[in-house]
């Protein structure tokens, strides 16, 4: 290969792509619209699971470093009822297959793991367009222009790689999440400290149009995802950039909720974030066009279900063995990569192998009915 491969996106997946080309001796710059690693907060815990997302940092040769980033505990999952009684309450006991770490201690790791200069920070690309012979050009906002022989689409939702190659655009699924902060909640917020736990909080209404999860994350903060099965106009009615009225409507939404519970809504130490839900259509395709490819969410956005972040590494993974595995033949590696991985996003998730890397062998008869699986 020529030139470097070239990599639209800083996210888990193109980075994890970067990282096994470069084990491997193969070139990638990453361009990142972000200005720094530290312009936003990048989002609270992940999962990391043995079935996937482990097997990319495998792949990575990050194990060692991966293992350091682990929050202990973190794997305690709790089940409420909206009174606030617990269904189900399992200690983080080792046995489960999905370590939580931070999403930017996750991303942190894996740009250090790679040669200084690779990723081009506050690059934002605007567009591309085909040059001929697997050969594109990529536009930035800055007015700048790429020459590549091989464009990676890891930009998201959004994607201006996708455009390339389909004519599918993300829809609303109907459903959105609210996220709230609550920090040293052990001294300061202790009811609902107490609700979650040390790890994974789900309290699901009936019908299950309100949830409320909510994740332990370092130190004494407590991450919340309101979730509410409303239309856009819904959500565009409320006063966003007003968070104490904000966080006042939505806390309407839950009223008999158990106190520790609405607490995580009402007592936010942070203006209540809007994240609407969208996803592409479940089994999209594109026919193979030289030269270009897409990872993640800019392949297979769904609504979120723990399994994303794990899809995209793996995705970025794969695709990296691939391109190592056909030297001088990029063709042969992403027909090769497309084909793996359209299979493996529209194949359903098996809820048995979901429980089991919860719990092991031994699966709580509510997570089989709340997940709507059955046992291994």
């Amino acid at each position: 290969m020529t030139t470097p491969v070239t990599i639209i996106g800083a996210g888990l997946g193109g980075l994890v792509l970067a990282r096994v080309l470069h084990v491997h001796g193969i070139a990638a710059d990453v361009y990142e619209a972000e200005a720094s690693p530290m312009e936003r907060a990048q989002g609270g815990m992940l999962d990391i699971h043995d079935y996937n997302g482990q097997l990319a940092v495998e792949a990575a040769g990050l194990m060692e470093e991966f293992r350091g980033l682990v929050l202990e505990g973190r794997q305690q999952i709790r089940v409420l009822e909206r009174d606030g009684s617990v269904v189900l309450d399992k200690p983080d006991d080792g046995s489960g297959g999905r370590p939580e770490v931070q999403r930017g201690e996750l991303r942190q790791m894996l740009i250090d793991s790679l040669p200084t200069g690779t990723v081009r920070w506050g690059r934002k690309a605007s567009g591309a367009h085909g040059l001929g012979d697997g050969r594109h050009e990529v536009h930035f906002d800055d007015g700048s222009t790429i020459v590549t022989d091989l464009l990676v689409g890891a930009d998201g939702a959004w994607s201006r790689v996708r455009q390339l190659l389909s004519a599918a655009v993300p829809e609303y699924v109907g459903e959105s999440a609210v996220e709230t902060y609550l920090f040293d909640v052990d001294t300061r917020h202790c009811a609902a400290a107490a609700a979650v736990g040390g790890g994974m909080m789900i309290a699901n209404g009936v019908p299950p149009d309100r949830a409320i999860h909510a994740h332990r994350e370092r130190g004494g903060t407590v991450h919340a995802y309101v979730q509410l099965a409303e239309p856009l106009d819904w959500f565009a009615a409320i006063d966003f950039t007003d968070p104490a009225a904000a966080t006042a409507r939505i806390a309407q939404e839950f009223e008999g909720w158990d106190p520790a519970l609405t607490a995580l809504i009402s007592d936010s130490e942070t203006a209540p974030v809007w994240r609407p839900y969208y996803a592409l259509p479940m089994g999209l395709r594109w026919e193979r066009v030289p030269g270009v490819t897409l990872v993640g969410d800019a392949a297979h956005l769904a609504a979120p279900n723990g399994e994303g972040a794990n899809l995209a590494m793996l995705d970025g993974a794969e695709l990296g063995k691939a391109i190592v595995a056909h030297p001088g033949d990029v063709e042969s590696a992403l027909a090769e990569y497309e084909q793996a991985m359209f299979v493996r996003s529209e194949t359903p998730l098996d809820e048995a192998v979901l429980l089991e890397s919860m719990f092991g062998d031994d699966v709580p008869q509510v997570m089989v009915d709340l997940l709507g699986g059955s046992p291994a």
